[in-house]
C-alpha cells in the first residue's frame, strides 16, 4: 500500500509516537507498505516553525527531511496537475489549504 503521510503523523513519527494508535504502528512496520511525505508538509513544518507556531525542539526543517530520508521515506513534489485540480476536492471536506492539498495529492496519485 501506498500512504501519504499528515504532517501530524510527521512530527509524531520523529517526536512523539506515542500518539500513534496501534493500527497505524502496525502499518508502519508492514515491509510491504511504502510511505510517502509531501513538499506540502515539508512546508507547512517550515513556515509554522519560522513564526514560532511549532516547536521543533532541537531539531529544524531541513533535519527532519534528512531524518525522513534516512527512514527511507520517498517525498513528492506539487505539481502543476495537482495544483490546477484541486478545485475538484468538495469544500466540505476541509478548510485547511495544507490538508486540502494533502488530501487531494493523496486522491490525485493513488495514495
Amino acid at each position: 500500500m501506498n500512504i501519504l503521510l499528515d504532517t501530524h503523523y510527521i512530527l509524531w513519527l520523529l517526536f512523539d509516537d506515542k500518539k500513534i494508535s496501534k493500527s497505524m504502528k502496525k502499518i508502519f512496520s508492514d515491509p510491504s507498505n511504502n510511505f510517502f511525505v509531501s513538499a506540502i508538509s515539508m512546508w507547512e513544518i517550515s513556515l509554522k516553525h519560522s513564526i514560532k507556531k511549532l516547536d521543533l525542539l532541537d531539531s529544524n526543517p531541513k533535519e527532519i527531511y534528512l531524518e525522513l530520508i534516512s527512514l527511507g521515506i520517498e517525498f513528492i513534489d506539487l505539481n502543476s496537475k495537482d495544483a490546477s485540480t484541486c478545485d475538484r476536492l468538495p469544500q466540505d471536506k476541509n478548510a485547511d489549504p495544507f490538508d486540502r492539498m494533502l488530501i487531494w495529492q493523496a486522491i490525485s496519485n493513488d495514495l
